[in-house]
């Protein structure tokens, strides 16, 4: 059981069931594009990085730039995917009526996305302004340097805060910060190795839904 001073919550997969929605559509705009891309292509090499990350290592894998009608299909698609079927992942309300401890989002979505998405999802106003991006600093996840900035913004030290992450590149950054990390496998997007991926890069624990969470949070 943890007992943290702060708890910082990934968004994507964790807050909101995003991934499998954003995969699904980019990927079919890649392919409109002609990108021969795999349906877990950005499930088992993108989920956890920013959209600047991800693009690069899209276009450098398949040896291709991205024209920039390319990059805007794909933030329209991913909205209006989200607009249409956008969820809150489950007993995440309950969870958060339930903390007295802070809380605060760390996330490698753009603050425009985190705003929108989470508004979809009747979230934005019970987490902001304590909302924290990519953006905000030199190098994402799987570097420290998010975690460590929201840390500093909250005033709590990095061993006093717990993470709650989805993915290997948000566990690996929290590790990388010196905090204790509880893994989640609850969102769409989750295979059935995600467990043992996310034990070996580093979650304390590894848990499937919100009842969990809490438990551990002892909440």
């Amino acid at each position: 059981m943890f007992a943290p001073k702060l708890v910082i919550f990934d968004c994507d997969g964790v807050l909101i069931d995003s991934e499998h929605l954003a995969c699904v559509a980019e990927t079919r705009v890649f392919r409109r594009f002609g990108i021969d891309m795999a349906d877990d292509f950005i499930v088992s090499h993108c989920i956890g990085l920013s959209w600047a990350s991800s693009l690069k290592l899209i276009e450098t894998h398949f040896n291709w730039t991205a024209p920039a009608d390319c990059v805007a299909a794909v933030h329209a698609e991913t909205e209006a995917v989200f607009e249409r079927e956008l969820t809150a992942i489950a007993g995440i309300s309950d969870l958060l009526d339930r903390l007295t401890c802070a809380r605060c989002v760390a996330s490698s979505s753009s603050p425009e996305r985190l705003q929108h998405s989470l508004g979809l999802a009747g979230l934005y106003d019970r987490l902001a302004p304590h909302i924290f991006s990519a953006t905000m600093v030199s190098h994402g996840k799987p570097a420290p340097d998010l975690f460590l900035h929201a840390a500093r913004e909250m005033g709590v030290s990095p061993q006093d805060c717990v993470v709650i992450e989805d993915s290997i590149a948000g566990v690996t950054a929290a590790k990388s910060a010196g905090m204790p990390v509880i893994g989640f496998i609850g969102g769409s997007h989750a295979r059935p190795d995600l467990a043992a991926r996310l034990h070996t890069a580093g979650a304390s624990s590894v848990v499937g839904d919100m009842k969990e969470v809490a438990s551990l949070l002892g909440v």
